[in-house]
């Protein structure tokens, strides 16, 4: 008898799956009539229940087979389904809560709790449950294809929520940043958003040595930099020197060449492409003699300024040209002992550079010095190449003495590395 039903059961399921939905029902009854306690058989009828809209009979099922199988949290999420049609939504409340209980990462139960919280007005604690279902759910390609509308829906309803909360801290704000400084101005901008959820804190990530208890502040104050006003004064003669270098554009070589084997992760659009070149002055600490002898001027004024030394890191200087309607993808630098300053020297319209939260565009002689350890990105939606002279300089929060210290500690990971 037991190996009888055990085949109807499979019977069942087979023809459930083969959405042979009459069939499967046929069979369900059987599995019933022989066992009347089976709870697969009554869970299965009281889908099909549900299919032909009587919901009471279904919850009544689903509830049997609940009752028999009291740890999983799929029956007690097809429950809650079966109880809302059924008009019980104390039924639904508790059937969702029960299976969070048991699974409070469960996210059919997560997208349905949000789901009824939107349905009965309550778009905050929705809003939660939505943004809670999203970080769950992990990336979207990640997405179960059963639930992507519901996870398009959960995010779209998380960010809508999150935008409206940050306009109305943004109007609580207003009254107040006028008598701020750009950067307290910003940093507060920045705390609504995170407030509203509607982005996360940027944090400091340094590819290798990170100096702990130096802020992360994205864009440094150009008042910071003594040099800052001679090198912008000399901007021309820079752009000069850039417009001949140009003329051999063999020059200009793929900023990111990564090697045969090597994880190309967010650079496989730029990885070996003329989209984002670079006319090398100095690289990791070393000199390109070749090209620093076609720009003198240039050289004349980065040996001025306070250029960030560590033997095997920096200085790094170029000029950076990225290409129309490219994008250089979200990345984080390597030391936040160093700054990375810019000088912009060809900017069209439509170019926009992001250093955690902040915004910016640049502007023709006008300096942009920002700690690159903190997620940074650029665009060109121009039709026209955007081209910048980058460098390296020391963080002016560090004391004199602390850039041997840099230095020393860099110095022996090289010494570690090579001995090993």
């Amino acid at each position: 008898m037991t190996e009888d039903i055990s085949q109807l059961v499979r019977q069942a399921e087979a023809a459930a799956n083969a959405g042979q939905w009459a069939a499967a029902e046929k069979l369900w009854s059987d599995v019933r009539r022989r066992d009347p306690r089976n709870p697969k058989a009554a869970f299965g009828l009281g889908v099909h229940a549900m299919q032909r809209r009587d919901f009471s009979a279904a919850a009544a099922l689903i509830e049997e087979a609940q009752q028999a199988s009291p740890h999983d949290p799929f029956i007690l999420l097809t429950l809650s389904r079966a109880k809302r049609n059924a008009g019980d939504e104390t039924g639904e409340a508790t059937a969702i809560e029960r299976a969070l209980a048991i699974d409070p990462y469960f996210l059919p139960a997560l997208l349905a709790k949000a789901q009824r919280l939107e349905r009965i007005g309550n778009q905050t604690a929705a809003a939660m449950f939505f943004r809670n279902a999203v970080k769950v759910a992990g990336a979207e390609a990640m997405w179960p294809e059963v639930l992507r509308p519901q996870m398009y829906h959960a995010r779209d309803a998380a960010a809508r929520h999150a935008h409206n909360h940050q306009a109305e801290l943004d109007a609580a704000l207003a009254p107040m940043l006028s008598s701020l400084s750009r950067s307290q101005a910003e940093r507060w901008r920045e705390a609504a958003s995170v407030m509203a959820g509607l982005t996360e804190p940027y944090h400091q990530h340094a590819n290798q040595l990170h100096v702990p208890r130096l802020p992360a502040i994205p864009f440094y104050d150009r008042d910071m930099f003594p040099w800052a006003a001679e090198l912008e004064s000399r901007t021309e003669v820079i752009r000069e020197e850039l417009k001949a270098a140009l003329a051999d554009e063999q020059d200009f070589q793929p900023y990111i060449k990564l090697r045969p084997g090597q994880p190309v992760d967010q650079w496989r659009d730029l990885n070996q492409s003329a989209r984002w070149s670079h006319y090398g002055l100095w690289r990791n600490g070393q000199p390109d003699e070749a090209h620093l002898a076609k720009c003198p001027e240039t050289r004349r004024a980065l040996e001025m300024i306070d250029m960030a030394e560590i033997a095997g890191l920096c200085p790094n200087a170029m000029f950076s040209a990225l290409a129309p309607h490219t994008e250089i993808p979200p990345h984080t630098g390597e030391t936040n002992a160093r700054l990375v300053a810019h000088l912009p020297l060809v900017v069209p319209e439509k170019c926009t550079y992001r250093v955690g939260f902040e915004h910016r565009t640049w502007t023709e002689g006008q300096l942009l010095v920002f700690d690159d350890t903190i997620e940074h990105t650029a665009r060109n939606d121009s039709d026209e190449l955007r081209i910048i002279l980058i460098f390296d300089v020391w963080n002016p929060l560090l004391a004199a003495e602390e850039r041997d210290v840099v230095r020393a500690l860099a110095s022996a990971t090289r010494a570690f590395n090579a001995a090993h």
